[in-house]
C-alpha cells in the first residue's frame, strides 16, 4: 500500500494517518488490543456489553446526543467487539473532521455507564443473543468456537451468556477499564483527504489529555487442543457442520501462505474447490466457504455449509475428498498461477474500500506493530511453492485432527 504516517502521543496512544487526494470522506476509528479473551469467567459479554455501553452516556453527554451527533450530519457512528479488539469508528464529510474526533474521543474514555441505560441495553443484548441463538448458521459458528477452545476464553461467545449479562453492574465495567487499558495499545486510524498536521491538532486536543495507562494484563495461552466430534438436534429443517479446527497464529512465517491454500479451498469466489464441488457439480449446498482467522498465539480453520438431511453423508464424503486431493496431488504451475493471482486481486481490491483500509492499519499496528507492504504480501504469495502447499494440507486437513460439529433437524 502507498505510505502511511505514524505518530506517538506523550500517553503512548499512536496516530496513523493515510491521505487519500479523490475523496470528501473521512474514516476514523479508535481500536484498543482488548477482547473478550481478556475477561474473567464470571465476566463473559462484558467487553461488548461496554462496546454498547459506550453510546449510552458519557460525562457530558447522553445517549440521544451521542447517536445525533453524526448522523444529523449525515455521518455514520459504529463499533465493534471480537475476541481480540474492540474498536469504535465513523465516516463522514471531511469537513466535519473535529466532531468525529471529539465524539470518538468522548465515548471512548469518558463513558459513564449509566445504571437505567444499563438495565435498558441488557435487555437489548439478551434479545441479540435470542436472534443469535435462532440462526443456526450463525449459532454454530459460536458453538463451534467453543468445541475448538474448548475451555479457553478464546472459545467463549462473545455475547456472553444469560446469567452473565443479566449480572453486570456499573462496577463491573469500570473493573475491566481498569483492569485491562493500556493506552500505548491504542490506535487512532485516519483515512482521508487531509494531512496528518491537521488530524495530529485535532487529536492532541481531544485526546492527548488522556493519561498514560500501562496495564497489561497476561493473556493465557491456548495450549490444549483436542479433536472431538459433536452432533446437536435442534429444531430446523437443514443439517448444518462446522469442521476445523487450530491452526497459525498471527506471527507464524506460515500464515500467508497458508491463507492461500484455504483460498484455493473454500474462499469467497464462486471457483472455490468446495463450491465447484458441493454447489456446482452435486448441487448439495446453497454455500459452502472455508475460512482462517490467525490470533495472538494461534489460529482457527474452519469450513462450513448446510444442507438436505439425506444429502449429509455425501457431503462430507466430497469433502473429504477435496482435503485429500490438496494433500496428494500437486496443483499444476498454471492452476497455482492463477489461485495466486486471484487472491493477490482480492487483496488490491480490499484496498479500494477506505474505511476497510482505515481498520486494517489500527490492527495491524496492534497486531504486528507495522503495516504490511502489500507488494511485500504479493511477493509472500508468488514465494509459494506447491509443495508447500501441499505440505501444509498434510499437517492441517487430517479429518481425524479435526473438530466436528452437526446440528440435525430433530
Amino acid at each position: 500500500m502507498e505510505e502511511h504516517e505514524l505518530i506517538e502521543l506523550p500517553n503512548g496512544i499512536r496516530i496513523v494517518h493515510k491521505q487519500i487526494t479523490n475523496t470528501k470522506i473521512a474514516h476514523v476509528g479508535i481500536m484498543l488490543d482488548i477482547g473478550s479473551r481478556d475477561e474473567f469467567p464470571e465476566e463473559q459479554g462484558l467487553a461488548h456489553f461496554w462496546e454498547h455501553m459506550a453510546f449510552k452516556g458519557t460525562k457530558k453527554r447522553r445517549a440521544f446526543h451521542i447517536i445525533n451527533r453524526l448522523d444529523s450530519l449525515g455521518g455514520e457512528l459504529n463499533a465493534y467487539t471480537t475476541r481480540e479488539k474492540i474498536c469504535f469508528y465513523a465516516s463522514l464529510l471531511d469537513n466535519h473532521l473535529d466532531k468525529a474526533v471529539e465524539l470518538l474521543a468522548d465515548i471512548t474514555f469518558n463513558s459513564t455507564f449509566p445504571l437505567k441505560e444499563i438495565e435498558k441495553e441488557r435487555m437489548v443484548i439478551l434479545e441479540e443473543m435470542a436472534m443469535y441463538r435462532d440462526t443456526p448458521e450463525d449459532a454454530i459458528q459460536d458453538d463451534f468456537d467453543e468445541q475448538v477452545f474448548h475451555g479457553h476464553p478464546l472459545g467463549k461467545n462473545i455475547l456472553g451468556t444469560p446469567a452473565t449479562v443479566g449480572s453486570f453492574q456499573q462496577a463491573d465495567f469500570l473493573n475491566f477499564l481498569q483492569r485491562n487499558l493500556n493506552t500505548e495499545k491504542i490506535i487512532l486510524s485516519s483515512v482521508g483527504n487531509y494531512s496528518i498536521k491537521k488530524l495530529q491538532r485535532l487529536v492532541e486536543k481531544h485526546i492527548k489529555p488522556v493519561p498514560h495507562k500501562n496495564h497489561t494484563p497476561q493473556r493465557n495461552y491456548f495450549e490444549s487442543y483436542k479433536p472431538t466430534i459433536h452432533t446437536v438436534k435442534k429444531p430446523i429443517t437443514q443439517a448444518h457442520v462446522a469442521i476445523g479446527r487450530t491452526s497459525y497464529s498471527l506471527k507464524d512465517e506460515n500464515r500467508i501462505p497458508f491463507f492461500l491454500l484455504v483460498n484455493i479451498l473454500g474462499g469467497p469466489s464462486m471457483n472455490s474447490r468446495l463450491n465447484l464441488s458441493l454447489r456446482e457439480k452435486h448441487g448439495f449446498v446453497y454455500g459452502i466457504d472455508a475460512n482462517y482467522t490467525p490470533y495472538f498465539e494461534t489460529g482457527s480453520f474452519g469450513i462450513y455449509f448446510a444442507t438436505d438431511p439425506k444429502n449429509l453423508k455425501k457431503s462430507l464424503k466430497l469433502v473429504q475428498k477435496e482435503l485429500d486431493l490438496l494433500k496428494q496431488k500437486p496443483m499444476g504451475n498454471l492452476q497455482l498461477h492463477k489461485a495466486k493471482q486471484q487472491l493477490k486481486g482480492q487483496l488490491a481490491m480490499s484496498e479500494e474500500n477506505n474505511n476497510a483500509m482505515m481498520l486494517m492499519m489500527a490492527k495491524s499496528i496492534l497486531d504486528l506493530n507495522k503495516i504490511p507492504d502489500i507488494n511485500h504480501i504479493f511477493r509472500q504469495i508468488d514465494a509459494t511453492t506447491s509443495d508447500q502447499l501441499m505440505e501444509l494440507a498434510r499437517v492441517n486437513f487430517s479429518m481425524e485432527n479435526m473438530c466436528q460439529l452437526t446440528y440435525l433437524p430433530e
